[in-house]
This record gives C-alpha cells, sequence and structure tokens, in this order.
C-alpha cells in the first residue's frame, strides 16, 4: 500500500522558525531556503551583512519577533519549507494548503483532536471543514488511555457528534476494533508501538493540530497529534509508560514518558511517507 503523508498546524498557532522568509500567493509567507528570493542570506553571509538582521514576523499577539534571533535558524538548502499565515478562516486554511502543492491520493484520513468535555479546546468544524471536504477526508482519531468522554469508542463517537465533526465528515476511531504493531527502529525506551487497526486503510495522511498547553511536556502541536494522537489506546499507555505497560500510561518517570515523542512522529512518519512526504507548519 502507497503511503504519504502532509503535516498541517492550526492556523490559529504564532510560528517563527526556519530559514528564509519569502511571499507566495494568497497571502501566505513561506520559509525555505531553496524558494527564498536572492536577498536571503546564505551560510557564508556574516551578521553585519545578513539581511535577516533587523528583520521580524509577528504574532497574531502583535509581537514581533526577530529572525537573528532565532536559534534554529538556518540557510540550509536542506532545510524543510514553513509556511505561515496569520489570519483564521477557512479561506485562509484552503489558502495556505494549496500553497503545499500537495495533493492527496487514495483514501484520505484527516488527524484531528476531537477535545476533551466539558472545556478542552479543539478546531472548529467551521474552520476544517472546507478542507476536510476538499481532500474526500475522513476525520480520525483514537480512544484515549487514561479513562474520560473518548476512553470507548461509543463515547467517543458522541463527542465527535456534539462537537459537530459528524456534520461535516464521516468519523472513524481507528482503535474501535483493537491496535496493530508497529516497529520502532533505533528507539531510546521503544522497539515497537500500537496504532489502531484501522492505521492502513488510509493512503494519505493530512494532520490538522491546536496549539495546546501540556502538563508534562510544557505544549502540545503537530509533533503530539501523531505521536500520542495516531496511537491507540494501548499505545497511548505504551508511550506514556515508556515501553513498561499497555494499560497504565502512568507507570514511568517524566523524562522516559517524553523520550519516545519524536521517535514515535518519525516512526509514523517513514511508515507513511513513501512517495510524497511534506512537513508543514500552520
Amino acid at each position: 500500500m502507497d503511503l504519504n503523508i502532509s503535516y498541517e498546524y492550526n492556523a490559529d498557532t504564532n510560528f517563527a522558525g526556519c530559514a528564509n522568509q519569502t511571499t507566495i500567493p494568497n497571502g501566505v509567507s513561506g520559509a525555505n531556503s531553496a524558494n527564498a528570493s536572492s536577498s536571503q542570506p546564505n551560510a557564508n553571509t556574516s551578521e553585519d551583512q545578513n539581511p535577516t538582521k533587523g528583520e521580524a514576523i509577528s504574532t497574531n499577539g502583535g509581537y514581533e519577533i526577530r529572525l537573528s534571533a532565532l536559534t534554529h535558524l538556518t540557510s540550509s538548502e536542506d532545510a524543510p519549507a514553513v509556511y505561515f499565515i496569520s489570519a483564521i478562516s477557512p479561506n485562509a486554511l484552503l489558502s495556505i494548503y494549496e500553497a503545499l502543492n500537495w495533493v492527496p491520493t487514495g483514501r484520505v484520513a484527516v488527524k484531528i483532536t476531537t477535545g476533551e468535555p466539558p472545556a478542552s479546546n479543539y478546531l472548529a468544524p467551521k474552520l476544517i471543514g472546507q478542507l476536510t471536504q476538499k481532500v474526500g477526508g475522513t476525520l480520525v482519531e483514537c480512544n484515549t488511555a487514561y479513562g474520560g468522554s473518548r476512553a470507548s469508542t461509543a463515547m467517543h463517537l458522541q463527542v465527535a457528534k456534539n462537537h459537530v465533526y459528524t456534520a461535516i465528515a464521516s468519523v472513524d476511531i481507528q482503535d474501535a476494533n483493537g491496535s496493530m504493531s508497529l516497529p520502532v527502529k533505533g528507539g531510546l525506551r521503544l522497539t515497537e508501538n500500537f496504532v489502531g487497526k484501522n492505521f492502513t486503510n488510509y493512503n494519505s495522511y493530512l494532520i490538522l493540530s491546536h496549539f495546546k498547553g501540556h502538563a508534562m511536556a510544557g505544549f502540545g502541536g503537530a509533533i503530539k497529534n501523531i505521536s500520542i494522537g495516531l496511537g491507540s489506546s494501548e499505545g497511548k499507555s505504551w508511550i506514556h509508560s515508556a515501553g513498561n505497560s499497555r494499560t497504565n500510561p502512568w507507570a514511568a518517570l517524566k523524562i522516559r514518558f517524553l523520550n519516545p515523542w519524536p521517535k514515535q512522529a518519525k516512526l509514523f512518519r517513514t511508515t507513511l511517507a513513501t512517495a510524497n512526504a511534506l512537513p508543514t507548519s500552520m
């Protein structure tokens, strides 16, 4: 089965970082040394001559972040493309998606977080509905490992309905029928992890994430949405416990819990992205 993936972050997340800034159609700004204008710096440019010195990007909250102050600023030809748009609307989301020039193939999964009642944040169906329907996507999620209103499939589907997701697309709880194992290569804590059995029913994955605070990690975004989020209930416990338990997510120290996140995200990407991998930041 051919699989490919594109990562999308939430449009209301303020992104700051990456290589070179340029402008592309539909009001979306892009960053990548491969597509930057000739005025952008290169690896041999001194700090005084660096055109990014003094340049800044503005966040939705009105803060300015100087590009020269970004720790991971790079002009490497291998730097991934990053796109930013400050507008928060269905049309803005479509614009940044179209700027990616990425076309999903086969069955398309749109990974979201359905939101834990009663007061957690989640992407508004009105915001993501047009894009989801444009790609012909099925909204996908997995059950939680910590109890709550999304710990069982029936309850989880009711939450999806209450949050109006079922009005914009079909919803698939991927571990409704259990888990499947994926091997983890070179992992510090894990040699395998578990995703929902329906994981391989899709050829393309579009990841829509909202930026959030997290009690243990500090914050969560797209990495969490594909590492923890695409893990089945069993997989969530396995990651949280650093491979100590499939049923108890709290069976590990904090640092051991955080170690598997990036490796798990890489696992999903290498499993999915065979011919068309396009990580993006929304």
